[in-house]
This record gives C-alpha cells, structure tokens and sequence, in this order.
C-alpha cells in the first residue's frame, strides 16, 4: 500500500475522557477524505487474585449500554505520561480497598484501532490485603468474586462482553493456569 498521510486534525469535542476531533487523510490515491479520530489519554485494568485463585469484578452501571456490566477493575490515568502501573495500583484500591503485595504486568490493550488511540496496560495483583473502597463520586461499584472457569462460561455465554476483561481474563488463564 502506498503513503497515507494525515494533512489535517480539528477538535471537535473536548471531554473529560475523551477528545474527538475530525482528521484530513489524503489516501495513496491523492483523494482526500475525512476520518473520525478520538483521542483518549489511556488506563490500565487489573486481574485482582484472591489467595483462593477467585478473582475480584467489579459490576457497575455503563451508560453506553444503559445497563450493569461486570468488569475487571480499571479505570483512566489521571494525567498525560503516568505510568500505568501507578494507575493500576490507584484503581485497585479505590474499586475494590485492595492493596497488592505484587503488581505484574500482563499486556497492553488497544481496544477500538480504527478510530481511536486508547491503550490499556492490563496487570496481575496477587498477595491482596483488603481495605476500604474509595470510589470516585460518580462511581457505584459492587464486588464480586468468580473462579476463572466461571467467568470463562460467561464469556462464552455472552454474559460477559467487556474486551478489556474478556482479554485479561483469558490472558491470565493462558499464563498462570495452563500448564503443559
């Protein structure tokens, strides 16, 4: 394929988690279209590992679905270039009162590549001590805890639907589960 080139980027829409903006492309065959961008400043996601092997969800309301989901724990980094891992640690905590005595990095995550840039570094707690939530004001957050094999059987189902689980769910599986 030939030179594809962005010649053009307007914001459209600024937003506390996102920035949508419309981009000029120029294709390899001169034209030049417009494409739809969002920009968004990345999270990270956390498999939380309970000593008996269940692992921490967190069910919450999700107004793009207008329904609850159950969820890894995640969320946004609070400001352009911090380190993920610092996010992670933050959300584990204020989602579930979780602290971990280890904090391992799994994999990263772009969830939507034909619009939109957001990168979620996913990572594995393990050795948790339990503590108290500390949920941002609009959150309302419930915790339950599922052994892989269920949560499995939910995906399969179609009762678990969210990417970033579904991945860090069968990611963690293939890793640490499945031995030859």
């Amino acid at each position: 394929m030939d030179h594809v080139e962005r010649i053009g980027r307007k914001l459209v829409f600024k937003g506390s988690v996102l920035d949508i903006y419309q981009d000029d492309i120029r294709t390899p065959n001169g034209k030049v279209v417009k494409w739809d961008f969002i920009g968004h400043i990345g999270a990270a996601a956390v498999v939380a590992v309970r000593d008996n092997g269940k692992l921490i969800m967190v069910k919450q309301y999700r107004n793009a679905l207008d329904r609850m989901t159950i969820e890894i724990p995640a969320g946004k980094r609070d400001y352009e270039g911090e380190p993920t891992i610092n996010c992670a640690i933050r959300e584990l905590q204020e989602e579930t009162g979780c602290t971990a005595e280890k904090m391992e990095y799994l994999m990263t995550l772009r969830t939507a590549i034909a619009y939109c840039d957001e990168l979620i570094d996913v990572y594995v707690a393990t050795g948790l001590t339990q503590g108290e939530q500390h949920l941002d004001e609009d959150e309302c957050v419930e915790l339950l805890e599922f052994d892989v094999e269920e949560l499995c059987r939910m995906i399969y189902a179609g009762e678990l639907q969210d990417v970033k689980t579904i991945a860090a769910i069968m990611a963690y599986k293939n890793k640490y589960l499945i031995h030859d």
